[in-house]
């Protein structure tokens, strides 16, 4: 088949318009709906007021944790159901991680005056509880909502996301994985 000049022309137009015709819809913004992130993206904000101790009443200034991702969970001393699973959860998916979960810290940061119960301590070594010196630095994470769940923070020490209060593990580990992939620091 002879393409005639004309044909030519418009073949090589359509070459060179068709990246752009696309990037300007991609700009405009449709985004395909296959790549959504199970977690919340939060406004990234800043932590404040991070001064606090560790349980065992060591100085911790939070922002010491910055470098690497943290999997926290705030709330109460007192775990119930919810917290005891959201505590294996962190671990389990941290464990998952696996040559990245050297990158991932788990934190879980005290609301009250309690003690965690030593038994449910004994289950989660390397999980960091501390207790802010501040009683509204809580009030970072909770939010409006009042619920108590997994929050990521990251490296720089910004508050980023939050998942559900009873979170699906596998789509977790997915978010969780997509980040440390995306991620240049941490």
């Amino acid at each position: 088949m002879q393409l005639t000049p004309r044909g030519k022309f418009l073949l090589l137009l359509g070459v060179f318009a068709l990246p752009v015709v696309a990037a300007a819809i991609a700009y405009l913004g449709w985004r395909p709906s296959a790549h959504g992130n199970y977690g919340e993206l939060l406004r990234v904000t800043p932590l404040q007021k991070t001064v606090g101790t560790r349980l065992d009443g060591q100085a911790l200034d939070f922002a010491a944790l910055r470098g690497q991702w943290l999997l926290v969970r705030v709330g109460g001393a007192a775990c119930g159901a919810a917290c005891a699973q959201q505590l294996y959860l962190s671990r389990q998916i941290r464990t998952a991680l696996g040559k990245d979960q050297s990158r991932v810290e788990r934190v879980w940061v005290l609301t009250d005056t309690g003690t965690p119960a030593a038994a449910l301590l004994a289950e989660h070594p390397g999980l960091v509880v501390w207790r802010p010196a501040a009683p509204d630095f809580a009030a970072q994470f909770l939010g409006a909502d009042g619920g108590e769940r997994l929050y990521v923070v990251d490296p720089l020490g910004n508050l980023m996301m939050r998942f559900p209060a009873a979170p699906d593990p596998k789509r977790v580990l997915k978010d969780l994985r997509l980040l440390l992939k995306a991620s240049q620091i941490g």
